[in-house]
Order: C-alpha cells, then sequence, then structure tokens
C-alpha cells in the first residue's frame, strides 16, 4: 500500500467522521455533550483541510473546474 493510498482512504475516514459529528451536534440536547461533540467537529474538520491540502501539494488529490456551459446544462435539464 503506498503513500497516496493511505492518504486517501484517511480522508475518506475523515470525511465520514465529520458526518457523524454532525448529526451527533444537531441531535444532541445536552448542552455540554453538543459542544464536546462541536470541538471534535472543529477539530476533524481542521484535520481534513490539512490532510486534504498535503495531498494537493503532492498532485495526489485534484480538482477539476466545472465550466459555466456545463453547469447551464445541468440546470436547465433540471427546470425541465
Amino acid at each position: 500500500m503506498n503513500d497516496q493510498l493511505l492518504m486517501s482512504n484517511y480522508l475518506l475516514v475523515l470525511k465520514s467522521t465529520v458526518e457523524v459529528y454532525v448529526h451527533g451536534t444537531l441531535e444532541s440536547s445536552n448542552k455540554d455533550i453538543k459542544e464536546l461533540l462541536k470541538n471534535g467537529l472543529d477539530e476533524t474538520m481542521n484535520h481534513q483541510e490539512r490532510t486534504y491540502n498535503e495531498m494537493v501539494k503532492n498532485n495526489w488529490y485534484t480538482v477539476n473546474n466545472i465550466k459555466t456551459s456545463d453547469i447551464s446544462k445541468v440546470l436547465n435539464n433540471l427546470q425541465k
């Protein structure tokens, strides 16, 4: 297993963890637990951002810009 694959898998784990923290934070009725979950969410999101930036720096994660014309096509199809 290479570093790129490890980082990709780790990024997926972080994204899933963010989802768990979001739902837990939204559903928590206890103020102390809600605050604890919000802190975990913030930490995880920061770590996800650092991981993502490291992957971009190593050309392991690329972002493709979408053309405005492609967005317009999708919007037109959705409006039909």
